[in-house]
């Protein structure tokens, strides 16, 4: 009897440990999102095991994770990407002028990037090509005189069609002192919603901003707003010589809760506008993953709240951070009403770029309002058409408005525009109109008779003005059958983001000729990106 009696006890504690191990191995295993997240992170850090602090899902402890984890099924994914309407060639003898807001963002690359590199086709929306061609850096002179900017053009034939033009028009805006020497406010605003647990979310957050912190100096001040179900101070504006403190309430910040996104935007305003710094830069950067789900939601609300506080010269940018319910469509067009840039983060490489290389341009602005319009010569150009900024283009009149809203440039930023050209007598493919019955088209003028390709004009205001200020180019086309190595990368970038949208207008672009034309134009490349770009055309064509 007494033997059965251990038995039986042997049988039950065998039993309940077993139970007990299934129950740890269920709390252990990694939800899907996270092991896809942990597989980019890695990618991206370039080591090949990588420790880090699963906040809110483990509890601070410390895991060593590897690169073999499944990608998360695209199915489960509450992204969020505005349609982009494909702009088509316009007639010089209907429509001789074309104007556009500037566009510093190069989220869209970045993220294009993060789907590629987990295999996954990006879908039409998340393509906004201008933000590719910006990613990358071209050789524009210094700003000579009083204007801020210099306004440059080249002119060569078209690499996807052999009877057009394409013209590359570049701005570089004057270089200005190191962050670090100008007065600054800085409010962190951090989600720290139970969305963002995850390894490329709020532990790359912290990481990133600790980087920025290390490049400030003692005239920057930086707070930190935090929300979820609730927004809170976490530090009262704090001089950047003071990095021990700001390092502590970063460490300190774990996920959790839902995404009060709209009430932390108001108490990080209300932080700005408390501790505003006159004549100096005083900018929310909102670090996120896009999910706004409680309390001040809709996207007008969000964009009339922003908007009025880029009246009083607070201005707010955005870093976005993570994937599976990331809501570009939003983030995009607040920070453009902000008066901000708007940065994807998918690795500490790319947070060192904006934060680092860049930080100066990410957070000084040299001027706002920034816009372009372009007047082509109907006896040189019969049709046109801008690649990208579909989302930019500004009516006609908007031009000479100074009420109407456009884009920020901050110190040292370069921007590109490329448009293609139908030359006169070159045969357009492009829908056609009735004769008018009351008018007649516009009888040209003699400086029509010229060879003036086109005219460019850009307006921009002081970054604290109202006034706008005008700079006139005139462009000629000297016939040239070479493009320089910086127009001809552009292309090759541009031709890529067609080839993704599928765009009708293409020509003869295939994968296989850009990366032909970005390995010719390579150049210098000095922090690689370059090559980064011909390596991820080759990964697409792998998954096409």
């Amino acid at each position: 009897m007494k033997s059965i009696r251990v038995k039986w006890f042997v049988c039950c504690l065998t039993i309940g440990l077993c139970g007990f191990f299934l129950i740890i191995l269920s709390a252990c295993q990694v939800d899907p999102r996270i092991q896809r997240s942990i597989r980019h992170y890695e990618q991206s850090s370039g080591s090949p095991t990588q420790k880090v602090q699963m906040q809110g899902y483990f509890s601070n402890a410390e895991m060593t994770l590897r690169p073999d984890s499944n990608i998360i099924d695209q199915s489960m994914s509450t992204e969020k990407y505005d349609y982009i309407s494909h702009d088509t060639f316009r007639s010089v003898s209907s429509d001789p002028l074309s104007t556009f807001s500037v566009d510093v963002d190069t989220a869209s690359y970045a993220n294009l990037r993060r789907m590629i590199n987990d295999g996954v086709v990006p879908p039409a929306g998340a393509v906004r090509i201008e933000e590719m061609v910006n990613y990358f850096s071209y050789d524009y002179p210094q700003p000579q005189g009083d204007h801020p900017f210099s306004i440059n053009a080249e002119v060569g034939p078209c690499p996807w069609d052999d009877n057009h033009r394409l013209l590359r028009l570049g701005i570089k805006a004057r270089e200005t002192e190191h962050c670090s020497c100008i007065r600054s406010n800085l409010i962190f605003l951090i989600d720290v919603s139970g969305s963002m647990g995850s390894p490329d979310k709020l532990p790359l957050v912290i990481d990133s901003l600790k980087m920025l912190v290390k490049e400030l100096g003692h005239k920057n001040r930086v707070g930190i707003v935090v929300y979820a179900g609730a927004s809170g101070v976490v530090l009262k504006p704090t001089a950047c010589d003071q990095p021990r403190k700001i390092y502590s309430a970063l460490r300190k910040l774990h996920a959790g809760g839902s995404t009060n996104g709209g009430q932390g935007i108001q108490t990080a305003y209300r932080l700005a506008r408390r501790y505003f710094i006159d004549g100096g830069v005083n900018r929310v950067i909102l670090c996120t993953d896009g999910d706004f789900n409680v309390g001040l939601t809709s996207r007008s609300e969000l964009v009339d709240l922003v908007k009025e506080q880029a009246k009083d010269n607070i201005y707010l940018s955005i870093l976005s951070f993570g994937q599976g319910n990331y809501n570009d469509a939003m983030l995009e067009q607040i920070s453009n009403m902000g008066n901000g840039n708007h940065a994807y983060i998918d690795s500490i490489m790319e947070a060192k770029k904006v934060l680092v290389q860049q930080a100066t341009s990410t957070l000084a602005t040299i001027a706002k309002d920034v816009k372009i319009q372009i007047e082509f010569n109907p006896q040189q150009v019969q049709a046109y058409r801008l690649i990208g900024y579909e989302n930019r283009v500004m009516a006609k009149e908007d031009f000479n408005d100074d009420t109407k809203d456009a884009g920020d440039v901050g110190a040292g930023h370069t921007v590109t525009a490329l448009y293609e050209l139908v030359p006169v007598g070159e045969g357009v493919d492009r829908p056609s109109v009735d004769p008018l019955k009351y008018q007649r088209s516009s009888v040209v003028t003699p400086r029509a008779g010229s060879d003036e390709l086109l005219t460019v004009k850009l307006r921009y205001k002081q970054p604290e003005g109202d006034r706008s200020q005008r700079i006139t180019r005139v462009v000629y086309d000297n016939g040239s059958q070479f493009l320089s190595r910086d127009t001809q990368f552009a292309a090759a970038v541009a031709g890529f983001g067609m080839i993704l949208r599928d765009d009708a207008e293409a020509g003869n672009c295939s994968l296989g000729k850009v990366r032909q034309w970005a390995k010719a134009s390579l150049g210098d490349d000095f922090h690689g990106y370059r090559k980064q770009f011909i390596k991820l055309v080759e990964r697409y064509q792998r998954i096409d």
